[in-house]
């Protein structure tokens, strides 16, 4: 008995993938992590090294504007750098498409046909694919971009900048609300916890296993404050 053709419709199984949200949340965790982390850790050295009130939040403060500057920064450049590597390759890909486009099907196919497709349907999968849009096609199964993945500066510099600032608000409000001879004890139990809940919302937001995430951005960071505590109260002075 011959099966029906295959008529598309989205709405019979349409699944949602947490893939999509790679570019930003990478971005956006990474910087609130590190405005947690750098700022708590920043005021934990300075605090053990036996400053005043005044001379922890300055430096607090001063943590959360250059941290939110220099993440925003170098977040730009690094995915600029990707962006133009992706043109690159996207420039190159489409030349050779003009100038070669036998040899560009036949290059397709072999991929599909490396995928485990019968050499016939590669060839036939890679013509339709190429007449639809050639460079797209490539783009995505030859070089591997696409639109998930695309490199985007201006939203990864805007995302950890203010995935830092939000971040390293916490530590800082700490220093301002805590009775005197308790910053580091206050900043460091107050940092943890949003270490905690950072973990917890990124690994719901990209659908991974929640305790892992938790465990592992709280280890690092208490690593990183008692750390920096221990060197502030060994050489009694301010350190970042």
């Amino acid at each position: 008995m011959q099966e029906p053709p295959f008529v598309p419709d989205e709405a019979y199984h349409k699944e949602h993938h947490f893939v999509t949200r790679i570019g930003w949340l990478r971005a956006a965790v990474l910087g609130a992590n590190d405005g947690i982390v750098s700022t708590a850790s920043l005021i934990a050295g300075v605090a053990s090294a036996g400053s005043s009130r005044a001379e922890i939040l300055l430096a607090g403060v001063a943590g959360l504007a250059a941290g939110a500057l220099s993440m925003a920064a170098g977040e730009y450049v690094s995915v600029s750098s990707q962006a133009d590597t992706e043109k690159a390759d996207l420039a190159r890909e489409k030349y050779e498409l003009e100038v070669h486009p036998e040899q560009e099907l036949k290059e397709l196919a072999q991929i599909y046909v490396e995928r485990g497709l019968h050499p016939e349907l590669a060839f036939k999968v890679a013509k339709e694919l190429m007449q639809h849009d050639a460079l797209a096609a490539h783009a995505r199964d030859e070089i591997g971009i696409s639109e998930v993945v695309q490199a985007r500066p201006v939203q990864a510099a805007v995302s950890s900048a203010a995935s830092f600032t939000a971040g390293a608000v916490l530590p800082v409000m700490s220093v301002v609300i805590a009775p005197d001879g308790a910053i580091t004890m206050l900043t460091t139990a107050a940092s943890l916890v949003a270490l905690g809940a950072l973990g917890a919302v990124s690994a719901r937001t990209g659908g991974a296993p929640l305790i892992p995430a938790v465990l592992r951005v709280v280890f690092w960071g208490g690593f990183a404050m008692a750390a920096t505590a221990a060197v502030g109260k060994l050489f009694g002075v301010s350190v970042s």
